[in-house]
């Protein structure tokens, strides 16, 4: 019977933990985007820097606020830091990547405003980085 216990309550402590993990990541990502949305802001508006170099620096600097976070809170993962740090870096550049192309069709070509484009396309990049870095950079 002890046995049957035990069985049913490491299932559920191994989801809780997993759950646990999904929820920390998706807080420190908005923590990152928050990051990123008010430099890009600042950068773009009170600064007057251009659009792509604005979202080049707002994004790096919430990819490295993301990776340290989940580092140490979320995964507690401290090995092989540089080589995480470099795959979770490769991971954001393709979020860079694809803002960048998102900016330069929707705002160079067709003429929506820069900040509305950067903030649509903040989910679709959180969504695509989540699941790179989770098969990625984090295993």
């Amino acid at each position: 019977m002890a046995t049957e216990a035990s069985g049913l309550r490491r299932p559920a402590r191994e989801l809780w933990q997993q759950y646990r993990s999904f929820i920390l990541y998706q807080l420190i990502g908005v923590s990152g985007v928050l990051l990123d949305l008010v430099l890009f802001l600042l950068l773009y508006n009170g600064l007057g820097v251009h659009e792509q170099l604005a979202t080049v620096v707002s994004t790096s600097a919430g990819i490295t606020n993301n990776f340290l976070l989940n580092s140490f809170l979320n995964f507690r993962k401290r090995d092989g830091m540089l080589r995480r740090f470099l795959r979770f870096y490769a991971v954001g550049l393709i979020g860079i990547g694809l803002v960048a192309v998102l900016l330069l069709v929707f705002h160079t070509w067709l003429g929506v405003d820069a900040n509305v484009v950067k903030v649509v396309s903040l989910p679709v990049v959180a969504v695509l980085q989540f699941l790179l870095n989770k098969r990625w950079s984090f295993r």
